[in-house]
């Protein structure tokens, strides 16, 4: 088990299976050490628990809990891309969110801090990242949060 995976399991957090993509792309792709992520909905194992919109259906937490799920769908797929060793992670470079949220919704970049905060929880200071936060219409599947990333691996 790698030291992210036991950091996770000391927070009481585990990946879930990689997601399949529903769409002609794949989950990463990798340029010299530079790792690639697709965009994640909030997915646990194939079931979207958060469909709907952030300020409507969902309050600010629960958007935190959805970013946190598509920052382990993220570290699901970069394992497959560190053939299996997590530990091959030197930093996240960057992350993009997304939030399906009401027009007036003021919170994206503090529901996007799911997915930031679980990164350095992880990573320490190699999880730091520059980082944008977009508030949307609608998100695949109707999932209220998804998130893309940018890793360097070794």
């Amino acid at each position: 088990m790698s030291q992210i995976e036991q950091r996770l399991a000391a927070l009481g957090l585990e990946l879930p299976t990689p997601p399949v993509p529903i769409a002609n792309f794949v989950p990463w792709t990798q340029q010299g050490s530079m790792v690639f992520l697709a965009g994640q909905v909030c997915e646990w194992n194939g079931s979207v628990p958060y469909v709907g919109k952030l300020g409507r259906d969902f309050v600010l937490d629960e958007g935190v809990r959805a970013a946190r799920l598509c920052a382990l769908n993220l570290l699901a797929c970069l394992k497959l891309a560190c053939d299996g060793d997590l530990d091959r992670v030197r930093r996240c470079v960057r992350v993009g969110g997304f939030v399906n949220c009401a027009p007036e919704y003021e919170f994206v970049p503090a529901v996007i801090n799911g997915a930031s905060d679980l990164f350095v929880a992880v990573l320490g200071d190699a999880g730091r990242h520059a980082r944008t936060a977009v508030g949307v219409a609608s998100l695949p599947r109707c999932a209220a949060v998804e998130a893309d990333a940018i890793f360097e691996i070794g």
